[in-house]
């Protein structure tokens, strides 16, 4: 496999900034905080790229709204954990800075300073997007801009169904001022008492429970392609006067708060983790407000007023043109205009697992040969399969597998209730503290407790992140172990849209070590080594840096070295300076970095041999594949993890290898096809930016997605 040899960046960080290469001793000092670049900035650079997208006039229009959409709603989530985070580390005085030097409190103020550039270009792109969507027959009005008949319509809509689930909320001496709830689209308004002339002040929360975009049909009708929206906000600011009768309406302005959900888990507060998660989440609806988001028409007396009783600073106050939230332009992709969406595709059928005539046929095709799906260009229906099939076979004794993000209407955990129904064995980790999915977790763990499954919910300082599913069968007088790894959750809705990696094996080191894997879940143990896993935090960090070490004496014996890593994020100091020093020794590195990049490539006498990409494209890259080339005896290791403190030394992940070579051979094209994008990939430079890669005149165009597709296609 070849990697092509990194070229020098124009955008240098200067000299000034890191301290000079020592020629005496060729090296640089490596705890030099101007090698690393920001966790923050860099998460906020994959977040532009996504924006990009939106921008990209080349993509269908439908598909640029929902990066708009993905865009927002990132941004969104950036702000509840991120930054929420680091607005407690200043309160509290944090002093300890990260690798690259930066304060919490400088950290905010860059913060903030892109965040706002990155406003107005998301509102510009707005414009854009709205503009294209009306030239494709699809329209986002604004109230004021509907004819008298559309605004009939809409008026009787607002009467019927929203009016009732309005509740207008005053603010006088006599009643407070409202709870706002996080994400939540909320009206301030001013209205006048037409006799005393004083006015007074309410908020208007806009429902969550009603369409966003409240669909118009012009009097006779609309023809099918044709889609006519005004904003629910707009519909409801326009029919103030129902909500105040008797009342002058003064003015009104969109207004939106975000609140801290980094919220720590307080291990005494209740007698079990479920109880402790459950606390927390009621909690996080009450976390001090982390952003305060306005029109951009809003007066300065509004907004005294908002930020006073939101308790909100001046710095952490941004504006935005109206509609606020553009999330909630992600249901326009459920509209009938194929036409104007990516050309649909329908994951294929692995080869293997095709023409099955029983279900349990799936435990024959396992034992001839280990088997690779690659998703979403690979169905995820036969993980689905192998675990209904677990679940009804007779031969099948007992099930274990990790729950982390399964979604909702899970088929996977139906086929657990309905295999602890059929008299099996079932024990499932439901890691309950999987941001933003603990409330359908804990719906999962009681569920499936009810139904006898056994149920454990991980541990007070760690979070259970493997993706493992363990399948014991009785075969003529032999207990066999069939494992399914994966790089991603069993969710059948994400299966879709993001590329993940699994693997169905029945080797029995890898059944031994899934097995003390789940031993360890649900009991006590302190078994520190496997046959075959990388395991964190007990032995991954030490195992996967032996392993670049060894890359390293190749290189410094003149041997052919290279190391290519596929995830998505790479943050972690102690592995940062080691792939430094590789790169130091020669040893050809590829890195694919979805999202987090905290290396600085192509830095003379330091990282010139690195080249640093990202793929942002239909799906989201999601898998995890680390090669180490190993003198031409290759080792290859997929798994859970991103090589980030929090994954390594705070979760329990796993890391498999690959060992059989038509599988390995695979997984190289792999990563030769992503590697040789030149459509949705970016080349980090030093300087932290990112640059589209382009194909030049005599290259062939490469979307390595869609690549994958067609290959899978053929299959």
């Amino acid at each position: 496999m070849s990697v092509a040899p990194a070229k020098t960046s124009k955008t240098l960080i200067t000299d000034k900034n890191i301290k000079p290469f020592d020629s005496k001793t060729a090296s640089y000092d490596l705890n030099d905080p101007a090698l690393f670049i920001n966790r923050e900035l860099s998460l906020l650079e994959f977040n532009w790229r996504v924006l990009e997208e939106a921008k990209n006039e080349e993509n269908s229009i439908l598909e640029r709204a929902k990066f708009l959409a993905i865009f927002s709603s990132n941004i969104d989530e950036f702000f509840m954990v991120r930054v929420a985070g680091l607005m407690q580390q200043v309160a509290v005085g944090v002093t300890d800075v990260p690798a690259d030097g930066l304060t919490p409190t400088e950290q905010l103020r860059a913060i903030r300073k892109k965040i706002r550039a990155y406003f107005k270009e998301m509102h510009r792109c707005f414009a854009n997007v709205r503009n294209a969507l009306s030239k494709a027959g699809i329209h986002l009005h604004d109230y004021q801009d509907l004819n008298k008949s559309q605004q009939r319509v809409a008026n009787e809509f607002f009467k019927n169904e929203i009016f009732p689930v309005l509740t207008p909320l005053a603010f006088d001496p006599g009643r407070p001022f409202p709870h706002i709830s996080s994400l939540s689209l909320n009206l301030a308004v001013l209205v006048r008492d037409p006799k005393s002339r004083l006015q007074h002040f309410a908020r208007v929360k806009v429902p969550n429970t009603l369409p966003r975009l409240v669909r118009v049909k012009r009097a006779g009708g609309d023809t099918r392609r044709i889609y006519r929206f005004v904003w629910l906000e707009d519909l409801i600011a326009n029919n103030l006067t129902e909500l105040f009768p008797g009342y002058d309406i003064v003015e009104s302005y969109e207004f939106r708060i975000t609140r801290n959900a980094d919220l720590e888990i307080e291990a005494n507060e209740a007698s079990d983790l479920l109880e402790a998660i459950e606390a927390t989440v009621r909690r996080r609806r009450f976390g001090f407000v982390v952003r305060l988001t306005v029109a951009s028409k809003t007066p300065e007396h509004i907004r005294q007023l908002l930020a006073t009783n939101l308790k909100v600073a001046p710095e952490d106050t941004y504006e935005g043109n109206a509609p606020l939230g553009l999330s909630g332009l992600m249901p326009l992709m459920g509209l009938d205009r194929p036409d104007l969406k990516d050309p649909p595709y329908i994951p294929v059928i692995h080869p293997r697992l095709r023409n099955k005539q029983r279900p349990e046929e799936i435990f024959d095709v396992i034992k001839e040969g280990d088997i690779l799906v690659h998703h979403p260009f690979d169905s995820f229906v036969p993980v689905v399969d192998f675990v209904k099939a677990a679940a009804r076979d007779p031969k099948v004794l007992a099930i274990k597998q990790t729950v982390y993000r399964a979604g909702t209407n899970s088929p996977i955990v139906d086929a657990l209730m309905e295999a602890s129904e059929n008299g099996k064995q079932v024990s499932v980790m439901v890691e309950l503290k999987a941001r933003f999915d603990e409330e359908s977790n804990i719906g999962w763990a009681r569920t499936l407790e009810q139904e006898g499954v056994h149920v454990v919910y991980g541990f007070m300082g760690l979070k259970t992140h493997s993706k493992i599913c363990l399948v014991i069968r009785r075969e003529q007088d032999n207990i066999r172990r069939y494992v399914h790894l994966s790089t991603g959750n069993y969710n059948t809705i994400t299966a879709n849209i993001y590329t993940d990696l699994g693997l169905f094996t029945c080797k029995p080191e890898f059944g031994a070590d899934a097995s003390d894997l789940f031993n360890a879940l649900t009991g006590y143990s302190k078994k520190g080594d496997y046959q075959k896993f990388l395991v964190a935090p007990n032995t991954l960090r030490k195992q996967f840096a032996a392993l670049i070490d060894r890359e390293i004496n190749w290189a410094k014996k003149g041997n052919s070295a290279k190391l290519i890593f596929k995830m998505n994020s790479l943050i972690d100091p102690a592995f940062i300076r080691q792939l430094y020093q590789a790169s130091q020794a020669g040893v050809q590195i590829e890195l694919l970095t979805r999202g987090i990049c905290g290396l600085r490539p192509n830095i003379p006498n330091l990282s010139d041999t690195i080249r640093v990409t990202s793929i942002v494209g239909r799906f989201l890259e999601h898998t995890r594949i680390y090669y180490f080339h190993n003198g031409g005896n290759s080792d290859i290791y997929l798994g859970s993890a991103d090589l980030m403190p929090r994954n390594l030394d705070r979760r329990i992940e796993t890391l498999f290898p690959i060992e059989d070579l038509m599988l390995k051979q695979q997984l190289i094209e792999i990563l030769e096809i992503a590697s040789a994008d030149n459509v949705n990939a970016r080349l980090l430079h030093s300087d932290g930016s990112y640059v589209r890669v382009t194909p030049g005149k005599k290259e062939p165009v490469r979307n390595s997605q869609e690549e994958f597709m067609t290959r899978a296609k053929a299959r």
